[in-house]
């Protein structure tokens, strides 16, 4: 790791890297600092040879609260850059903005708001614990919210994220009523732990085939359902067996908990 990050702890434990927000005083909203660091943090973890699943979570009772406007409008040049890099649809901030191949597990530990949507709708996998709330308070601020929304759209139905958007910082949606609209895959009570034990199950695969299975499915949301499959079969014709073939389907299909 080439930290000192600032605004965020970088960790690696095991097989799994740990990109937390650590800015709890604010809600881990993003400061200039913040903004600065994430993409060297995210390149770090994803070129740690070591790591190979990634969870992203926050310290404190909240998630991500998106930018932190006051320390912004104190700093022209940021905000500057920040603009700028909106408008070109240039943003460095969440794990696809900077096209990490590993695995990403967002762990909602707690309120997730405006751009701090990015790193849910960005995520391979997102959970939520009990407590965490989802909103977007753009809308009620002026601003009109595109690239989260967008994001997050994918992840489930419109008519709810439109909910979100146009409702703005006047109503929350739990993280209960999250799961029921598909945006995550699991409410728990502690966010951490869940995401450490999902991690480590998906680090015992091989690394280059979890890779590319996360890099075909993120190509289909950009493909069409016919150009999608024909590359994924030309990729899946070059793969080869990276793991013992099993003795039995028995063996292949172990005994795993249902979720």
């Amino acid at each position: 790791m080439s930290g000192p990050y600032r605004g965020l702890l970088v960790e690696r434990d095991g097989p799994v890297g740990w990109l937390i927000f650590d800015r709890p005083e604010v809600g881990n909203a993003m400061d200039a600092a913040m903004l600065a660091d994430l993409p060297r943090a995210w390149a770090d973890l994803d070129a740690d040879p070591d790591v190979r699943v990634i969870v992203n979570t926050g310290n404190g009772p909240a998630f991500q609260t998106g930018l932190d406007v006051r320390q912004l409008a104190g700093d022209r040049d940021a905000l500057r850059e920040q603009s700028r890099r909106t408008k070109r649809a240039d943003l460095r901030i969440s794990a696809w903005h900077n096209h990490v191949g590993k695995p990403v597990i967002a762990a909602v530990n707690g309120v997730c708001a405006g751009g701090g949507l990015h790193f849910v709708a960005d995520a391979d996998i997102a959970i939520a614990a009990e407590r965490a709330a989802f909103l977007d308070p753009h809308v009620s601020l002026g601003q009109a919210s595109a690239f989260e929304l967008i994001g997050l759209a994918r992840r489930g139905a419109v008519e709810p994220v439109m909910r979100i958007g146009l409702t703005g910082r006047h109503e929350r949606l739990s993280a209960a009523r999250a799961y029921e609209l598909g945006l995550v895959s699991a409410v728990v009570p502690d966010a951490r732990a869940a995401a450490r034990e999902l991690a480590e199950k998906i680090a015992r695969n091989p690394p280059e085939t979890v890779r590319l299975v996360k890099q075909q499915l993120w190509r289909a949301l950009e493909l069409g359902l016919t150009a999608a499959r024909r590359e994924a079969a030309v990729i899946a014709a070059r793969s080869p067996l990276a793991a013992p073939a099993p003795a039995s389907q028995q063996e292949l299909l172990g005994e795993p908990p249902c979720r």
